[in-house]
């Protein structure tokens, strides 16, 4: 089964978008996970287990390496064309 995500992350210091280019940088490293990113959000998808393992990775590297952060997402199961814009 196929799973589709979007991810926002919001890092709770001034310095915010090193730890948001890091993250993003990270997700790309997964070459069996697709991704599109917008001013608002990621997109992500791939495999179930493989987004959902991806996703409990690095949201923890990411707060061991950069404290605290929000991250805020949606999923729906299925595959969605991320490149689909209106």
């Amino acid at each position: 089964m196929k799973l589709t995500a979007e991810i926002s992350m919001y890092p709770l210091q001034d310095n915010y978008l090193d730890p948001i280019r890091w993250f993003i940088a990270r997700v790309d490293a997964y070459p069996n996970i697709e991704r599109v990113t917008n001013a608002m959000a990621t997109q992500v998808c791939g495999d179930y287990p493989d987004v959902m393992a991806m996703l409990a990775k690095e949201m923890a590297a990411a707060h061991q390496k950069w404290g605290k952060a929000v991250f805020v997402c949606k999923f729906i199961g299925g595959e969605l064309d991320l490149a689909h814009s209106e």
